[in-house]
């Protein structure tokens, strides 16, 4: 804490100075007061017991009602023409006379389903290997044993697959992992054979992972994230890139230690570590923009801040019709668009430049001059124009980041459940796995089969474009 000036001892300059210093620092954290997962980065569970109001949700309406759309096929239960098994229920006696009934007396009948699940029994195959006598020659020769059966006693490959995809995928703990295998299935897993399964699985499926990551650098269109992960007991950094079909994670000391070798146009967040990336083209998330636009509406009551903030939602809104009409947009359209966005930030900066300096009246500090807020915005989308607005050019471009911070979302997940890695090994195993369980599930692969194919077959399989 900043020791208390003595005021007795300030002289009448100084006394000004720090009113004004203490105002404006009183203004920064009424500013930061009103933040919300609304209206900046902060994540919704930051906001407490006071949620901010949904009811300017920044989506754009539909006109359609809640719920399953005309066309949409159900997936409501329905009964199978040949059942498993069938119990007959006949009625004991004649309603009429009391004779004794039976099934063979049956006239007609009604019938009515239900799926259950059998209990699951662990199946042991054992595999013997004989030695047999030439009664040619006399020589005995001995089989061999599969190339997968290596141990006296071991674990099939679907048990290995089960707990991979338990742990990896649904993010259970080891040891909430090991009790599930028992309960359910009578098998006694330790929570070191828990964890030699993943490493083994991820050694077999990193020839894969390392595929899918150079698809994803030479995609036309990459989105790129990061957060913070705790692995061995240090802050580090996972990273991701992806796209609609692809998905690789990778771990990193350092937050700034970029992707390499990548081309074409990546989507982000501003994070100015990206920009010095070479070789590609840059589009930020206007997500990120709305929101900060929002809390210049709010909290700084910025006039140009609501006319950018309807240019945005318009323009988005006239990029996705024209994608769903298979059209783009006119040039001439477009050269509106342009100049509207530039008529907007002009509009801005006048309004700033009419502003007092921050720090009028005290002493001159060396450095870059302070902004507020709403400036410094205004000069990122004025110096980045062409990344705000490539999603207009570019069909391919989206508005905005949110398909990598869906696939950093469950690995945020997972550090709420079981915490960070112990080792970079451990970190390691878990971004490759997931690397290939995310990448399966948006190409339509059923995961558990998955753990169970060929790596060298879901190679082939891939898909990379949509």
């Amino acid at each position: 804490m900043a020791e208390r000036p003595n005021l007795s001892k300030l002289s009448s300059d100084e006394k000004d100075a720090l009113i004004v210093a203490l105002l404006e620092r009183i203004e920064e954290l009424e500013r930061r007061l009103g933040l919300n997962s609304s209206n900046s980065g902060k994540p919704p569970a930051s906001d407490g017991l006071q949620k901010p109001s949904r009811v300017t949700n920044q989506r754009e309406k539909t006109g359609r009602q809640s719920g399953g759309q005309v066309g949409h096929e159900g997936t409501t239960l329905r009964q199978v023409p040949i059942p498993d098994k069938v119990v007959d229920h006949c009625p004991p006696i004649c309603a009429g006379c009391g004779e004794a009934l039976s099934v063979e007396q049956t006239t007609w009948h009604q019938k009515r389903q239900v799926f259950d699940i059998a209990t699951p029994v662990v199946q042991v195959t054992e595999h013997r290997a004989h030695s047999c006598g030439c009664l040619a020659c006399g020589t005995e020769t001995s089989a061999a044993f599969p190339t997968e059966v290596t141990a006296a006693a071991q674990y099939g490959a679907t048990v290995e697959a089960l707990v991979v995809y338990l742990q990896a995928w649904q993010l259970l703990p080891e040891d909430r992992l090991a009790e599930l295998m028992r309960d359910v299935f009578g098998v006694d897993l330790a929570t070191s054979t828990i964890a030699a399964m993943g490493q083994r699985k991820a050694q077999e499926l990193t020839g894969l992972a390392t595929h899918i990551e150079q698809q994803v650098k030479d995609a036309a269109v990459k989105h790129v994230d990061e957060t913070g992960y705790r692995i061995a007991g240090v802050l580090q950094w996972l990273h991701v890139a992806s796209t609609g079909l692809l998905t690789c994670y990778r771990t990193s000391a350092k937050r700034g230690a970029m992707w390499t070798g990548v081309r074409g146009i990546i989507v982000h967040d501003f994070w100015r570590s990206y920009l010095s990336m070479v070789g590609v083209l840059h589009a930020l998330c206007n997500a990120h923009h709305l929101r900060e636009l929002k809390a210049l509406m709010d909290i700084e009551k910025e006039p140009w801040a609501r006319a950018m903030h309807h240019f945005l939602r318009r323009t988005c809104h006239a990029a996705h019709l024209a994608q769903t009409r298979q059209k783009s947009l006119s040039p001439r359209f477009l050269a509106w668009l342009s100049a509207r966005y530039d008529r907007i930030l002009a509009q801005g900066l006048a309004f700033h430049e009419g502003q007092p300096p921050l720090g009028a009246g005290l002493p001159t500090r060396r450095g870059r001059i302070r902004r507020r807020t709403g400036h410094n915005l205004l000069l990122r989308l004025r110096d980045h124009k062409e990344a705000v607005l490539r999603f207009l050019h570019e069909p391919t471009v989206p508005f905005t980041n949110n398909q990598a911070e869906r696939d950093l979302r469950m690995m945020k997940v997972r550090q709420k459940i079981s915490g960070g890695f112990r080792a970079d090994s451990g970190a390691q195993t878990f971004v490759t796995l997931r690397t290939v369980l995310s990448t399966a599930r948006k190409q339509g692969w059923n995961i558990l089969a998955t753990l169970t194919t060929p790596p060298a077959t879901l190679t082939q399989n891939l898909r990379t474009a949509e």
